[in-house]
C-alpha cells in the first residue's frame, strides 16, 4: 500500500486547512482515500500552522499526525528559517515553496536535505489573479505539476465547488498559471 503523506505549512489564515480538504476531497473524487486534517492549537490569525492530507489509492485507517511527510508545501516563505518546514521529509521527498528569488537561493533554506526542491511566485499570482495574497490553492497548482497526485481538473472542480461563481474561476485561473509557472 502506497500512501503520500503531504504537509503544508502555513500561517493562521492563509487557507492551509482548505488547501488540505480541497485536495483530498480531489482525491476522492478520482476514487481515492484520504484524511485531510489540521494540526494547530489556539493560534491566533499569523501564527504558523500545519495541515496534513495522505493520499492512498485503497483504504488505509492510520490516522496520525503526518511526522515524516512525502511532500513539503510552503504556503507563506516567511517561515523559511523560522520553523523546520522540512523536519522529518523522506530522503528524496519532494517541497514546492512560494518563492519570488532565485531557484539557487531558496535551496540555501534546505542544505543536506535530500530533496526535489521547487518553487513558484503564488503570492504575485495570487495578487495578479485574485486581487489579495491568498496563496493557498495556487500552490496546489504548482505541486500537481512536480507530484501528479490528482488531475488538477479534479482540484479545479472541487475548488469552483467550494467557492462559487468569480472567486472560483478565479482561482482556477491562477492554478493553471502555477501549474505552468513552478520550477
Amino acid at each position: 500500500m502506497k500512501i503520500t503523506d503531504i504537509r503544508l505549512n502555513g500561517r493562521g489564515g492563509q487557507g492551509a486547512v482548505t488547501a488540505s480538504r480541497l485536495l483530498g476531497e480531489a482525491a476522492i473524487k478520482e476514487g481515492q482515500y484520504t484524511h485531510a486534517f489540521p494540526n494547530f492549537g489556539p493560534e491566533r490569525a499569523g501564527a504558523p500552522v500545519t495541515s496534513f492530507t495522505r493520499i492512498c489509492p485503497e483504504p488505509f485507517t492510520e490516522k496520525t499526525e503526518v511526522f515524516e511527510p512525502d511532500v513539503v508545501v510552503v504556503i507563506d516563505p516567511t517561515l523559511l528559517g523560522e520553523v523546520p518546514v522540512a523536519q522529518g521529509l523522506k530522503k528524496g521527498g519532494t517541497i514546492v515553496c512560494n518563492y519570488s528569488g532565485k531557484l539557487d537561493d531558496l535551496k540555501k533554506y534546505f542544505e543536506g536535505v535530500d530533496a526535489n526542491i521547487h518553487k513558484v511566485d503564488a503570492s504575485k499570482i495570487a495578487i495578479e489573479e485574485l486581487g489579495v495574497d491568498k496563496p493557498n490553492m495556487i500552490m496546489l497548482g504548482a505541486l500537481l505539476k512536480v507530484r501528479p497526485l490528482v488531475k488538477l481538473e479534479s482540484l479545479i472542480d472541487v475548488t469552483k465547488e467550494r467557492f462559487k461563481g468569480s472567486v472560483g474561476e478565479k482561482n482556477a485561473k491562477a492554478m493553471r498559471r502555477a501549474y505552468e509557472e513552478v520550477e
